[in-house]
Formats: C-alpha cells, sequence, structure tokens
C-alpha cells in the first residue's frame, strides 16, 4: 500500500469534528488560568451593574428592574466574544503567535466555533448569575421561555462573529484594542441594552434599530419576560443579516492568508 493511501484525507465530517475537539481543548488549555478569573469578574460584573444602578435609582419601576437585569445579562454574555475576543487576536499579534495558530491543520470555522463554544462556557455562568441577583435584589419573576435557548445562541455567536471578524480583518493590534474599548462605549452609553429603546432621540432610536446590540438584547429578553418588548421576529432578522455578514467577512479574511 502506497504512503498516500496511508495518510488520511483532510476533509470530511469526522476531520471537521476532530479538529474542532483539538482547538477547544486548546483553547480551554491555553485559559485555564484566567478563565476561572473571568467567569468570577462577569459575574460580578453584571451583579455590580444590577445592585450598583438599584441603589442609584432607588426607586426603580418593576419593569425598570427588568430592563436593567436582562439588558445586564446580556452585556455579561455578549462581552467575552464582542470585546475580549478580539483583544486576544490582538495580543496573539503581537507575541508573533498568529501566524502560527492559523497554519494548525485545523478548519478555519472549526477553530472559530470551538472559540464560541469557549464564549458561551465563560460568559454563561455569569448571565444566570446576574439574572438570579435581579430577580432576589428586585423581588420579581422572569417567564423564561423555550425561545430562550435559540435567543441566547444567535446573540452570543452574533457578537462572536462580529468580534472574530474585526479581529482579524484589522492588521494593527493597537487599532484592535483601540475598537474593542469603542464598542464598550457604544453598547454602555448609546445602545438600548439596560434600557427601552424609547428612551432615545428618535433618530437614535433608528440607527439602532439595524445594528446588532438592539436585537440582542430584544431577542434574549423575549425569552426571559412575557409581553416587555415588541419587534421580536425584525430582530431575529436583523441578527441573522449581522451573523452572516461577520462569519462572511472572516471566511474572506482567513481566506486570504492560506
Amino acid at each position: 500500500m502506497s504512503e498516500a493511501a496511508l495518510v488520511a484525507p483532510r476533509g470530511g465530517v469526522g476531520y471537521w469534528l476532530s479538529g474542532f475537539r483539538a482547538m477547544l481543548r486548546w483553547q480551554l488549555a491555553s485559559m485555564r488560568i484566567w478563565a476561572p478569573t473571568a467567569v468570577a469578574v462577569e459575574a460580578l460584573s453584571g451583579i455590580g451593574m444590577v445592585v450598583g444602578f438599584g441603589m442609584l435609582v432607588p426607586d426603580l419601576s418593576q419593569r425598570g428592574a427588568l430592563f436593567l437585569t436582562t439588558g445586564s445579562a446580556v452585556v455579561v454574555t455578549i462581552v467575552i466574544g464582542l470585546i475580549m475576543g478580539p483583544q486576544l487576536v490582538a495580543q496573539q499579534k503581537a507575541s508573533h503567535t498568529y501566524d502560527y495558530l492559523l497554519a494548525l491543520p485545523v478548519p478555519r470555522t472549526a477553530a472559530a466555533l470551538s472559540w464560541y463554544a469557549v464564549v458561551l462556557i465563560v460568559g454563561l455562568p455569569g448571565a444566570i448569575a446576574t439574572l438570579v441577583a435581579g430577580a432576589w435584589y428586585f423581588g420579581f419573576s422572569l417567564s423564561v421561555s423555550p425561545s430562550v435557548v435559540p435567543a441566547v445562541l444567535l446573540a452570543v455567536f452574533t457578537a462572536t462573529m462580529l468580534g472574530y471578524a474585526l479581529a482579524h480583518a484589522i492588521r494593527e493590534p493597537m487599532v484592535t484594542m483601540i475598537l474593542s474599548e469603542v464598542f464598550i462605549f457604544f453598547a454602555f452609553g448609546f445602545a438600548p441594552i439596560n434600557f427601552p429603546v424609547s428612551q432615545l432621540p428618535h433618530w437614535l432610536a433608528e440607527v439602532n434599530r439595524w445594528l446588532p446590540f438592539l436585537p440582542m438584547a430584544t431577542v434574549v429578553r423575549a425569552g426571559l419576560t412575557d409581553g416587555l418588548v415588541t419587534h421580536v421576529a425584525e430582530s431575529y432578522y436583523v441578527l441573522v443579516a449581522w451573523a452572516a455578514g461577520s462569519a462572511c467577512l472572516a471566511a474572506l479574511v482567513l481566506g486570504r492568508r492560506r
């Protein structure tokens, strides 16, 4: 039997799953020191937002408390993929390990989805802790429906792919770091995640309809509450478009680096 026949082909479902498992193990192993800290920080950040704003506005209505708590959970869930992911890629470029990782014999989609799995593993505990803390602190009950599962998966995927695409598309690590800070500023200051969109000026509300942040909060909030938000179907359409566009951009950029 020839040597070529003994070499397993680089293709097929088995090869993809093997690459996904290998990258997931590598990601978790490389993060074994700071991942527990990141989980704790995310949980404390979410709880701090809920309790801190609750103290700042002591007469907050139940509707406002629901917006604050569910919005804080969304922020905690997406911040890993949207902000920390690009910063991690920027650090890899600065330390000259980026090209080595791209050269590994692993499908690019498997590497991307392994990072998405890591984002879920790190982000979800903090989001759950935020929801529990908010329900306890403000004394309300959530109306959790099965739709929260696809809502969270889509919201986190969109945030992760957006951060992933920008991190790989921008060559200069410092620009990536600065842009991730801009995301933090916009998400907290101008995106209606923790408060109703009706509190924004009309023009800014219209802008947010087509950006991914409001739709992320809307679809997740719709799965956690009853009758609190509208335009849920439209939000799903917007998120799917952003997720597909970001994934295509990442594939285009990474394809050019072969």
